[in-house]
This record gives structure tokens, C-alpha cells and sequence, in this order.
């Protein structure tokens, strides 16, 4: 019967995201003329968040295909899998002449099997909504090759977690707060190499999804993410990323996370990204590594 159980939440989630994906691939089919003027894959994919970067940390691009002549937009589902947790994330957002960026994306962490040793019951859910903006204040990473500016960007994100309750419980100060950060990327196309840096200003405990901050310290923390990305061809990318992490909860530790990605524009609208993630301990139970899967539409 647990098994059951567990095949239909997956189903339930993978359903949602394939819903939503379907709506943007009618979408796409829909269009009479290719629109953006972007090369593949220098808007980046989409973090578990919902901003323009790789998968766990931003970048410094704004979402969508189109350059600064235009409005684009992107929409993403992901399923992350670890040894003991799942999180599906999905959510859409929107670039407006390649200098503002406006996002939403939905969360949903599932403890499966580990919600019951938990004391939470067997399957339970944190859910977290996340509305977000960046905006691009310097320098651009794809065009800007002739000077060792990188485009630079600044974002926030508004955190709103739906179990209140439970999150106070295990510690947390608060199920909703902010954070602000800035970011760096520059991509060297002679080398095919991209490189981005960010700076989170944050006291989320696991993105959020366990709460903010802690019933003694509500203060936020300075915390470092960088990616590198080498693209093989025009349409694949591979490297690596990491994120350093608040560690504010009494009851369990917070590691930092790590992944290495590849990432595959298959036509100049979708991209296909699987990684393996390292995500250290969550929530007492050590050694969260498995994988990462996207589909991201953008136009």
C-alpha cells in the first residue's frame, strides 16, 4: 500500500507538470514566426526558484528569448528526487527588454516515507510560493566581449511557506519573509565558457520550505553561489554549481548543495536539463544525493 501511495502523489505531480507543459508546447505550435533574438542558451534554465540561471543558483540574464527589442517569457517544471525527499517545482516568468525580470514559481517538498520518522505523517507536503523580480544594471554577458565587465544584476524574492504551523514547530522564526540578491555572468565565446557568481542576502532554512530564520536569530546571512558552464556545441551545455546555505535550525543541520548539470536546447524555445544533486543533510537525515530533471519553454 506505501508503494501505491508514493506511485500516485509522483503521478499526481509529474501530471501537473505536464499539464503545464503541454499548454506551452500548443502554445508554441500555435506561433506563425520564430520570435526572440537570443542565442541558445544564454538565457540560462531555470532555477528550482524560478529565476533565469542554472538549476539551484541565479544568473544574471533575464528570462525569455527576446533581447532588449521585446517582452519574452519562459515557464518550467522540475522534479528533483534525493534519497529521502522530492521537490516539484514549477512556474513561469516574464523578461521585459532584457533588463526587468518578473517570476512565480510554485514548490512542493514531499518527505515521503521520512514525513512519518518525522512525526509528520507518511507523504507530507511543505508547499512555498515564491514571487520574485531582478533587474540587469550593467553590462551585457553575451555581447559585451571586448571588455571583462560581466553583466551584473540585482534580484528579490518574497517567500510565502503554507504550513505555518509545522515550521514554527521545528524552530523556524517565520513562514514568510524575503531575500536579496545580486549576481554576476559573463560567457567568454571564444572559450565557451560561462562563468557566473551570486551573493544571496537570506535566512531561509532549506530555500524556505522549512521557514525563516529561527525563534532566537532572524537575522540574514551573506551567502555565495557560483556556477561554470562549458558549451560543447550550440545547444549543450555541461559544468557545475554551488550554493553555500544558512544553517539556522537547532534541530537539524543545513549543508551546502552541489550539482553537476547538462543542459540541451532542443529546438531555440525548449530545453531539456537533468543534473545530479548533492543536497548534504535535510531535516536530520544525511546524504540527500539524486538527481534533477527540467523541461523549460521560453519565447
Amino acid at each position: 500500500m506505501r508503494i501505491d501511495l508514493s506511485l500516485d502523489r509522483g503521478a499526481a505531480q509529474f501530471g501537473i507538470a505536464f499539464t503545464l507543459l503541454s499548454l506551452l508546447t500548443g502554445a508554441a505550435n500555435a506561433q506563425t514566426i520564430e520570435t526572440g533574438g537570443k542565442l541558445r542558451l544564454t538565457r540560462g534554465v531555470s532555477t528550482i526558484e524560478g529565476q533565469a540561471g542554472g538549476g539551484l543558483t541565479p544568473w544574471a540574464v533575464i528570462a525569455g528569448n527576446e533581447t532588449d527589442r521585446g517582452i519574452g517569457a519562459s515557464a518550467h517544471a522540475t522534479s528533483v528526487w534525493v534519497s529521502d525527499f522530492s521537490l516539484l517545482s514549477y512556474g513561469v516568468s516574464a523578461g521585459f527588454h532584457d533588463r526587468l525580470e518578473l517570476s512565480y514559481t510554485r514548490q512542493e517538498f514531499d518527505t515521503r516515507d521520512a514525513g512519518a520518522a518525522l512525526g509528520l505523517g507518511n507523504g507530507f507536503t511543505f508547499g512555498q510560493d515564491i514571487f520574485g523580480a531582478k533587474v540587469r544594471i550593467a553590462g551585457d554577458a553575451v555581447y559585451d566581449q571586448d571588455r571583462w565587465l560581466p553583466q551584473i544584476a540585482l534580484g528579490a524574492n518574497w517567500k510565502q511557506n503554507d504550513q505555518g504551523p509545522v515550521v514554527a514547530a521545528v524552530g523556524a522564526g517565520d513562514d514568510e519573509d524575503w531575500e536579496a540578491y545580486t549576481s554576476a555572468t559573463k560567457l567568454f565565446l571564444d572559450q565557451s565558457l560561462l562563468l557566473s557568481g551570486t551573493l544571496r542576502w537570506t535566512n531561509a532554512n532549506q530555500t524556505g520550505l522549512l521557514g525563516f530564520g529561527s525563534g532566537s536569530n532572524d537575522e540574514r546571512d551573506l551567502q555565495f553561489e557560483g556556477s561554470a558552464g562549458l558549451m560543447l556545441s550550440r545547444s549543450v551545455v555541461v559544468g557545475g554549481e554551488f550554493r553555500s546555505k544558512p544553517d539556522n535550525l537547532a534541530f537539524a543541520n543545513e549543508d551546502d548543495w552541489l550539482d553537476l548539470f547538462a543542459a540541451w536546447a532542443i529546438t531555440p524555445n525548449f530545453t531539456l536539463t537533468g543534473a545530479y544533486v548533492d543536497l548534504g543533510s535535510i531535516a536530520t537525515f544525511d546524504d540527500q544525493k539524486g538527481g534533477l530533471v527540467q523541461l523549460q519553454a521560453a519565447f
